[in-house]
């Protein structure tokens, strides 16, 4: 008779071939699931260092019940208060990993070198035909910030029975565009300051990614950005009043806006807006063209946003908020 243990071949591979296959694999919820496996996979599956993680609902240490829309929407409307008040906040010198919070969940994971976080679908426009899309770049604090938006999308013979005399800034005026800005940047912020968890807990890190099912809005830190979140972290946690998101600095914002725009195909668009966003303080070492062109990948996004760039600009300054 054959030895049973000789036919197991998958006992022969070496660790290594397993892990690439855990890497590929790379999703989260998938890879726990391993860990009952065998005691093998429940040594090596922590050892897995791609993995991508997809958040169906984050539960915050305040409430059980508010979905990450109604969170956001707390944290929106909490900045904007806080914007118009000096209020004084209470001091929490001690912070939690929430329940169910990405940090929390990874803490299975020891060797973890790249990461993508997918969280639920956050529209935080209000305007039905409005298409908003933003990718920001964190160390410490914010690096830069790229907005493009439109607000509607058409084909010439559509745009052709609007005529001339038609409304053409659809999108609304300068108010609106510095409203989808500020809405980018809180919403940029609060995701930063949910990855400080994460990135201080995983030391070895070098590429981290978050961004929500749609695509709308992506944060994104690299080697050096996270070193600056852990040894900027450091510091602040000392004594630092309680919030719910990054604070934003004073930032300078370039911005450019056709009332319609042209796109390949016979596409139109209305009320086309980039805004590209830097800290005031600080050498403009990229200029807007490769912050804006690779913000976005392939598809209309990244082909007003080429548009755009041949359009004259405008400069704005915002206080820290």
């Amino acid at each position: 008779m054959i030895d049973d243990a000789k036919m197991n071949g998958f006992d022969e591979l070496p660790d290594s071939l397993i892990l690439l296959i855990f890497n590929s694999v790379a999703d989260v919820k998938s890879l726990i699931r391993c860990l009952a496996v065998s005691k093998r996979f429940n040594a090596l599956v922590p050892q897995t260092e791609s993995l991508s993680l997809t958040v169906d609902r984050v539960i915050s240490p305040d409430s059980d019940s508010d979905s990450l829309f109604v969170t956001f929407l707390k944290i929106f409307f909490k900045s904007l208060h806080d914007l118009l008040t000096t209020s004084i906040k209470p001091h929490n010198p001690t912070r939690t990993l929430a329940q169910n919070s990405p940090a929390q969940i990874l803490t299975k994971f020891d060797r973890v070198r790249s990461l993508r976080i997918e969280l639920p679908a956050v529209d935080l426009t209000s305007d039905k035909g409005l298409s908003v899309k933003w990718r920001a770049e964190f160390g410490r604090s914010l690096k830069s910030c790229v907005i493009i938006g439109f607000k509607s999308v058409s084909t010439a013979a559509t745009s052709e029975t609007t005529g001339e005399g038609g409304e053409m800034d659809i999108a609304g005026g300068l108010k609106t565009r510095v409203m989808w800005t500020i809405s980018a940047l809180i919403a940029a912020s609060a995701r930063h300051f949910m990855l400080e968890d994460v990135v201080r807990e995983h030391e070895e890190m070098e590429r981290l990614v978050l961004t929500d099912r749609e695509g709308e809005g992506t944060v994104v830190m690299d080697k050096q950005g996270m070193r600056e979140c852990r040894l900027g972290g450091a510091h602040a946690r000392e004594g630092e009043c309680e919030r719910s998101r990054t604070v934003v600095p004073s930032v300078k914002m370039r911005m450019r806006h056709e009332p319609k725009l042209m796109l390949k195909g016979g596409v139109w668009v209305e009320g086309a807006t980039l805004v590209v966003v830097r800290p005031s303080e600080g050498k403009d070492d990229v200029d807007d063209s490769e912050l804006a062109l690779a913000a976005f990948g392939d598809g209309i996004h990244r082909e007003a946003a080429q548009e755009l760039l041949k359009s004259r600009s405008y400069m704005l300054e915002m206080n820290s908020f």
